[in-house]
């Protein structure tokens, strides 16, 4: 004798969204909705963030609020790029380019301002810089002419420079970037030196902590001695 089963009842079965949920936030006003809009454009800024930033705005007294704006429109009407390194400065040339104490036969290139500021900070170099505004990128659209690369072939072809360090962040286009300067100068007789790697590859200077960074400065090596490993 066979027997047969029988179920009786509903199933429920639950089907995953095949695309993540997002949350929309719901503004009352469309002056908090450009406001958080704007926030939201700065790196690493999300919605959510961009608006608990616009509620603390909200809440400061009118005086902060209209200090933080007048701050805001000076970096964009007070701050300029010096025009012997592209650092940013408040003249046309910058405190350190300014500083006769500083040794203009030895330039470090770097990427931007914030390598500028970790390697200040160490204390040991005293020479000068030359900001190239980013490194080589084809993945990003940016290419050599995007860079301050030819203003740093004419400061070696025009003034009395003995060294470059390059002080480049150890990534592929820090690399790229190096090899393309290493080009760019070999026809001039100056020495061509990169920091020695106690920063990690992969690496960004402007996380590097103050004696990692000194001492890689200190014991920097010339840079074709990397070509040949």
């Amino acid at each position: 004798m066979s027997a047969s089963l029988c179920f009786v009842g509903t199933f429920d079965f639950t089907i995953p969204p095949l695309f993540p949920i997002f949350t929309i936030l719901e503004f009352s006003s469309k002056i908090i909705e450009q406001a958080v809009d704007a926030f939201a454009q700065l790196p690493g800024v999300g919605k959510k963030t961009a608006l608990r930033f616009v509620l603390h705005v909200i809440k400061q007294d009118k005086y902060q609020s209209e200090n933080l704006s007048s701050i805001i429109n000076q970096l964009k009407t007070d701050l300029k790029y010096c025009v012997k390194c592209h650092n940013i400065s408040e003249q046309d040339i910058c405190e350190i380019c300014s500083n006769a104490g500083r040794d203009e036969t030895t330039v470090c290139v770097v990427q931007d301002y914030r390598d500028v500021m970790a390697i200040e900070n160490t204390g040991l170099y005293k020479g000068h810089y030359h900001v190239l505004g980013g490194l080589i990128s084809p993945l990003e659209g940016i290419t050599p002419s995007n860079l301050n690369i030819e203003t740093l072939v004419n400061k070696i072809s025009t003034n009395a420079v003995t060294e470059i360090i390059l002080a480049l962040n150890a990534t592929m286009e820090g690399e790229t970037t190096s090899f393309y300067i290493f080009r760019k100068i070999a026809p001039y007789n100056i020495k061509l030196s990169t920091i020695a790697r106690g920063i990690a590859v992969g690496d960004e200077l402007e996380y590097a902590d103050e004696v990692t960074l000194g001492r890689s400065l200190t014991n920097r090596i010339p840079f074709d001695s990397l070509l040949k490993k």
